[in-house]
């Protein structure tokens, strides 16, 4: 560890008010908890709020992944993997199952979370009520008395324009039947593991200064109508090119030289340990 840091970079004062704010959270699923986002070596909206999370609960006996759209490998993973490990020197892992902390954008690991396993996602626009009304006083009344009619009309737009709700990403969910939540900028396909999971997971926002969680075995559910079901990607009669898994997220890629479509998967970690597995 590099002792010109105090453990895990911010001061203690500010991990003891983060993790009061991450307390709060977890006891109000799905509310969106102010919290005083502090200063990193890092832009706003390069993931500072995950950051500090991670930072406020990591501790020197925690094993550490840190993803980003599912590959461990990319620049942003790698450095705050760095970062996190100079101020910490924690270990650090690509296996989803032996890591106790993961650090994510926009995924969430194939393998389904444990008992005891923490998820922390980077999220630029915590309020999904933002892509219907600008003013934050208005949404947070709007959260207040659980009106929500704005957003359903929203994705009611969407059928009649393209006979389908065309997101992609972000999209809203309802938690304990109580609050509309934006599970950060993951794939519908990632939805469902949100759903009474065995593990807690962790939402943190730095420029808009807010936190959010979802507890174990919490009902987390896409928003759909009774008449039209919620749809994830479909990868049906695909597989990925280097281990071969089927029923998981693929990326979509092609050949440099001859121009041939061929998927692999997203989760880099699960895709290297399942090769290892198949060469057993």
């Amino acid at each position: 560890m590099n002792n010109d840091y105090n453990f895990a970079f911010l001061d203690e004062g500010s991990k003891r008010e983060i993790r009061r704010s991450i307390l709060k959270a977890i006891s109000i699923p799905g509310y969106q908890v102010p919290f005083g986002s502090r200063e990193l070596p890092i832009g706003r909206g390069w993931g500072t709020g995950g950051i500090q999370i991670t930072l406020s609960i990591i501790g020197k006996d925690d094993v550490l992944k840190v993803i980003d759209q599912g590959s461990d490998d990319s620049v942003n993973a790698v450095n705050i993997k760095k970062f996190v490990g100079r101020c910490t020197n924690v270990a650090t892992t690509t296996d989803s199952e032996v890591a106790t902390i993961i650090q994510s954008r926009h995924r969430i690991p194939e393998t389904p979370l444990k008992d005891g396993q923490i998820l922390v996602l980077q999220v630029p626009i915590p309020d999904p009520l933002r892509a219907v009304e600008p003013s934050e006083r208005v949404t947070k009344q709007k959260h207040a008395e659980a009106e929500y009619s704005a957003m359903w009309l929203s994705l009611y737009e969407d059928l009649t324009k393209f006979g389908e709700i065309n997101i992609s990403s972000e999209y809203p969910c309802m938690v304990e039947n109580r609050y509309v939540m934006n599970p950060s900028p993951i794939p519908r396909f990632d939805n469902h593991k949100l759903h009474n999971s065995e593990g807690l997971y962790l939402f943190g926002a730095g420029r808009e200064k807010k936190i959010y969680a979802i507890p174990p075995y919490t009902s987390v559910i896409p928003l759909a109508f009774d008449d039209v079901p919620f749809k994830v990607e479909n990868f049906e009669g695909k597989h990925c090119r280097l281990c071969g898994a089927t029923g998981v997220y693929l990326d979509e890629m092609y050949s440099s030289d001859t121009g041939e479509k061929f998927y692999e998967c997203s989760d880099t970690g699960f895709c290297e340990k399942n090769r290892g597995a198949n060469h057993e």
